[in-house]
C-alpha cells in the first residue's frame, strides 16, 4: 500500500517514514501543503497522512480541496493534543481519523490499518483470500492447508496485499506498480515480474494468474 505523509517537521517525517516502510508502507513524503494537494489529485496513494499546520497551503485547506475534487483518498489528521476544534473543524472537511500529537508510532501504524481496513470493506485484522492469510503485523502469509508460515520481503509483502485486496480482478503492470512503489523507485516491469514470480513459488503457480496485454489476476476461489 502506498502512503502520502505531509509532514512540515523534517526530522519527524523522516523518522516517520523510515518506521512507516518497515511496517510494509510505500511512502512519499512532503513538506508543503502546496505540493501536497498536487501529490494527493496526481498520484493513486492508499492513504494520507496529513499534518495540519503546514507551510504554503493549511493542511485543512488541502483536504478540502480534494473533497471538492471528488478525491475520496482516506486522510488520516494530525492535531495538536489541546485543540480539540482542528478535530471537528479535520471531520467536518472529511477527514477519516484523526491522532493527537505527541503520539507513539505503533498508534499511528494501528490506525492506519483500521483506516485502510473500513475503505477496503474489510472489518477484521488479518487478510484472508484463496487459501492464504497475511498477517499485516509480522508481514508473513499462512498456508491454511498446512498452517505453514512463510516469510516475506517486503516488496513481495506490498504485492501480496494489493492482490489480496483486489481478488479476482485484472491488475495492470502499471497499476501494480504505482501501489507498491514510492515516487523516487524506478517502476520496471520486469522487475515486478520476477517479484510475482517469487511469489507463485512460495504459493503455488495458479495462484497467481497471466492475462496477456492486460495484467495479472489473483484468483480468489477458495481450495476445495
Amino acid at each position: 500500500m502506498r502512503l502520502l505523509l505531509v509532514e512540515d517537521d523534517v526530522p519527524q517525517s523522516r523518522r516517520l517514514r523510515s518506521e512507516l516502510e518497515r511496517a510494509g508502507f510505500a511512502v512519499d513524503a512532503v513538506t508543503d501543503g502546496v505540493e501536497a494537494e498536487f501529490m494527493g489529485n496526481s498520484e493513486p496513494y492508499d492513504a494520507v497522512i496529513l499534518d495540519l499546520g503546514l507551510p504554503g497551503r493549511p493542511g485543512l485547506e488541502v483536504l478540502r480541496h480534494w473533497r471538492a475534487a471528488d478525491n475520496a483518498v482516506p486522510v488520516l489528521i494530525l492535531t495538536a493534543r489541546d485543540a480539540w476544534h482542528e478535530k471537528v473543524d479535520g471531520f467536518k472537511a472529511g477527514a477519516d481519523d484523526y491522532l493527537a500529537k505527541p503520539f507513539h508510532s505503533a498508534e499511528l501504524i494501528a490506525r492506519l490499518h483500521a483506516l485502510l481496513r473500513r475503505s477496503n470493506a474489510r472489518p477484521h485484522g488479518r487478510l484472508r483470500v484463496a487459501g492464504i492469510e497475511l498477517d499485516e503485523e509480522t508481514q508473513k502469509v499462512r498456508i491454511l492447508a498446512t498452517d505453514e508460515m512463510l516469510d516475506l520481503t517486503g516488496t513481495e509483502f506490498r504485492l501480496l496485499r494489493y492482490f489480496m485486496l483486489h481478488p479476482d480482478r485484472i491488475l495492470s503492470k502499471s497499476r501494480l506498480a504505482e501501489h507498491v512503489y514510492d515516487f523516487d523507485t524506478d517502476r520496471d516491469s520486469n522487475v515486478l515480474e520476477v517479484y510475482i514470480n517469487r511469489l507463485r513459488r512460495k504459493l503455488g503457480s495458479q495462484l497467481i494468474e497471466t492475462r496477456r496485454g492486460q495484467g495479472y489476476v489473483l484468483n480468489g476461489i477458495e481450495p476445495t
